[in-house]
């Protein structure tokens, strides 16, 4: 008799193991099944990578700083080959003291480039990677990073790097 409990003991535990596992991977199933619109999500990126190049060139320091996360761990890295420079800030305090330091020394607009309409993404959720080339016409070819976070529904800068390369020279 005691065998007899005991076996039946052990099947209602290996079911109720089984039945939790089974809730377990479904639930799993439902976060990861998770559907993106690739399409608007690109949109939305675009709108704030333009925003903020528009609002830079602009020198409106108000409008820049709404497209970036303010974290301290955020990170803004300049590398131009021509001018044989880096710059690197880490952090929404030094980043944004960057910026307004460079707008106070340089208070006049510049010519806006081109907008941008073709971007690279990578979604991550709520987490993008993003590269594209842009022509500056005062800085020649421009490729970018950009790391972006999604904040109360919007896309914010999280992390960018620039690489100038300048002015193509024909070579004859």
């Amino acid at each position: 008799m005691t065998n007899t409990v005991l076996s039946i003991v052990s099947v209602i535990i290996l079911l109720i193991a089984i039945s939790c596992k089974e809730n377990e991977i479904t639930k799993m199933d439902q976060v990861v099944h998770t559907e993106i619109d690739i399409e608007n999500e690109k949109k939305a990126i675009l709108k704030t990578l333009n925003n903020e190049t528009k609002a830079a060139f602009q020198r409106n320091f108000k409008d820049w700083e709404d497209t970036w996360v303010h974290d301290s761990d955020i990170t803004k890295i300049y590398i131009d080959f021509p001018d044989s420079t880096f710059s690197e800030s880490v952090g929404w305090n030094k980043i944004s003291q960057f910026v307004k330091t460079f707008i106070e020394e340089h208070p006049e607009p510049e010519p806006v480039p081109k907008l941008l309409d073709k971007i690279d993404v990578r979604l991550y959720e709520n987490g993008a990677w993003v590269t594209f080339e842009q022509q500056d016409s005062l800085r020649g070819l421009k490729r970018e990073t950009r790391l972006m976070e999604k904040v109360n529904g919007e896309w914010k800068i999280a992390g960018m790097q620039t690489t100038i390369y300048g002015f193509k020279i024909d070579e004859k």
